[in-house]
Parts: structure tokens; C-alpha cells; sequence
């Protein structure tokens, strides 16, 4: 019996298309305890909202889970019944998706959608279900909530669709949330105000939170862990103080360097090239054709995980390469 809240084991996840099979989620493994958060940073198309998506399992055709495990409180879910998944999904685990214009129902009133989550996920009935609705629409921020209650989607600014999001996922005040890019297309100012409700919320239901971005910016001050991944791998691990101030892998040196700062006038370091092909992986590290540091090696051989302590670990042969030229091996 595990004591994780989720618990992630060699989880793999693939596309089967026309030009062949996609490894989007490529042998992912991790854990998520109760209140902790975690942020899983990557750039587009790295596998964060694949991940997701698998845990929720949610995923839809030509996507399929080929292998691995995803246990929440010790339940499989891989492979576990639809009738069995609508009981957790929403009501232990829910899902703030990337754009919530196109996540609501043009058609319906706000109240009217959120009444429909709370009908569905709870034995709330008449008048108590329109005052739950109220009341969670309040508890994240909505002014007048009666009003806004009764309009519709394109009524409300991008900051407010995002925090009816909110609402809709926490009406059964979940063991866990996850937040996919929960941010994005949002002003600077409004992703602030958007984080801190998530922050204060979290404290205030103690509940798990798993957030989705490709901005480090955005997980440094909100998560206990982070990992950050590439081409469907998780490349380096750590905590968020770690991963800061002491990155072991080039692709997360690499974020690091293109996050805007405020603290000086340095010009902003991009990643050059593209993200990688999924259907041409290289050999070796699928980071290499982007890498500065790259050596011959980094093309023909994947770099085992290498520990530096009990919460980092990184899969980069550079790690390799700086101990053997420490230890005078090589010059």
C-alpha cells in the first residue's frame, strides 16, 4: 500500500497516426502527496498536458495509454470502467483547462453550467444547488454573483472566464486539481490575481494541485516541486528552490535564461531551434540538436539519471562530463 495521494509509474502514452506512433507521454514516472504542489513545466508539445489528460484519463482517439500506471489512493485507474471514472473524476480529482472561452458553453449561462457540475457531483437539490453555486462563485472572486450567475461566457473578461473555471472545478472541493496552463492568454496583472486565488485556496482545502505551464516565472513562488520535461520525458527533477538556483539539465538552464527579469537589463537568452520532432527522436538526448553543450555523445546515447540529492536528479551528460573533469579523468 502506497501513503501517495497519486501515485505515476512508468506511464507511457502514445498518438498512433497515419505517419506513425507518437510517444507523447515516454515512460513518466512520479508521485503527488496530500496539500503538495507540483508544477510540470515544459515547452508545447513536451507531454504536460498529455500527462494530465492520462491521469484523467480523458484522453481521446487516435491517443491511448500503452503501458504503465496511475493509482490515486491506491485505485488503478488505467483501465478502470467509465461508470467508475465518473466518480472521481470531478468529485476527488478535477481539470482547469488552457482556454476557458472554448471550455464553456457558449449557449448557457455561467449559473446554469456550474449548477449542471454541482447536479452531477453532489446530491445538492432545488434552491440549495443555485445557493452552492453562488457561493462558490463568491468564494473565488466573481463580483455580484447573482448577476454573473445569470450570463453568458462572452459576458466576462478572460480573468473571469478563468476564475468560473475555478469555480466549476472545485464544486466538490477536490483531493486534487489540476491547472493546465492556467494562465495562458492572460495579462500579466490577471495571471498574478489568478495565482493567488489558487494559492489561497489551496491553503484554505488543503487539497493536492498539479499546474501545467511552460513559464518557470509562473511555479516559483506556488509549487513544493517541480519537474520539467522534454519530448515526452521528465529530464530533471527537484524542488523549486533547487531548480532555481541549481539547474542540472541544459533544457531547464535553458528556460531559466529566457524568463523575463525585472532585477536587471539583460537581454533575454531564447532556446534556439525548434522542440523536437516526436515522430524522428534522436538516439541519444532529444535535446541535442538544441543543446550548446552538446557532445558526440549526447547524440547516440540517452544519459542515465543521475542523483544529487534525495529530491534532484537530471538526466544530462554534462553532469557526467563536469564529475569525470573534476576527478581529472578528462581534460
Amino acid at each position: 500500500m502506497s501513503n501517495h495521494l497519486l501515485e505515476v509509474n512508468n506511464l507511457k502514452t502514445s498518438f498512433f497516426i497515419p505517419a506513425g506512433e507518437v510517444k507523447a507521454v515516454d515512460d513518466v514516472s512520479f508521485t503527488l502527496d496530500k496539500g503538495e504542489v507540483l508544477g510540470i513545466v515544459g515547452e508545447s508539445g513536451s507531454g504536460k498536458s498529455v500527462t494530465a489528460y492520462s491521469i484523467m484519463q480523458i484522453l481521446s482517439k487516435p491517443g491511448e495509454i500503452v503501458g504503465g500506471s496511475v493509482k490515486f489512493d491506491n485505485q488503478e485507474l488505467v483501465g478502470m470502467s467509465e461508470a467508475q471514472l465518473r466518480k472521481i473524476r470531478g468529485a476527488k480529482i478535477s481539470i482547469i483547462f488552457q482556454d476557458p472561452m472554448t471550455s464553456l458553453n457558449p449557449v448557457y449561462t455561467v449559473g446554469n453550467q456550474i449548477d449542471e457540475a454541482i447536479k452531477l457531483h453532489t446530491n445538492l437539490k432545488g434552491d440549495q444547488v443555485h445557493k452552492k453555486t453562488i457561493e462558490i462563485l463568491t468564494q473565488v472572486g466573481v463580483n455580484d454573483p447573482e448577476k454573473r450567475a445569470k450570463q453568458y461566457p462572452f459576458e466576462f473578461s478572460g480573468g473571469m472566464l478563468q476564475r468560473v473555471m475555478i469555480a466549476m472545478a472545485l464544486v466538490c472541493e477536490p483531493d486534487i486539481l489540476i491547472a493546465d496552463e492556467p494562465t495562458t492568454a492572460l495579462d500579466v496583472t490577471i495571471q498574478a490575481q489568478i495565482m493567488e486565488l489558487m494559492r489561497e485556496l489551496q491553503k484554505k482545502l488543503g487539497m493536492s494541485i498539479i499546474l501545467i505551464t511552460h513559464d518557470l516565472g509562473v511555479v516559483a513562488d506556488m509549487c513544493d516541486k517541480i519537474q520539467v520535461m522534454y519530448a515526452g520525458k521528465i529530464v530533471e527533477r527537484g524542488t523549486a528552490k533547487e531548480i532555481f538556483y541549481n539547474p542540472k539539465h541544459e533544457y531547464t538552464k535553458g528556460l531559466l535564461k529566457s524568463i523575463p527579469s525585472t532585477q536587471n537589463k539583460k537581454k533575454l537568452i531564447p532556446i534556439q531551434g525548434n522542440p523536437i520532432d516526436l515522430l524522428n527522436i534522436p538516439k541519444g538526448c532529444a535535446f541535442s540538436p538544441r543543446c550548446e553543450q552538446c557532445m558526440k555523445i549526447c547524440l547516440e546515447q540517452y544519459p542515465a539519471v543521475k542523483v544529487f540529492s534525495e529530491t534532484q536528479q537530471a538526466s544530462c551528460w554534462m553532469n557526467v562530463f563536469k564529475e569525470l573533469k573534476g576527478s581529472g579523468t578528462v581534460e
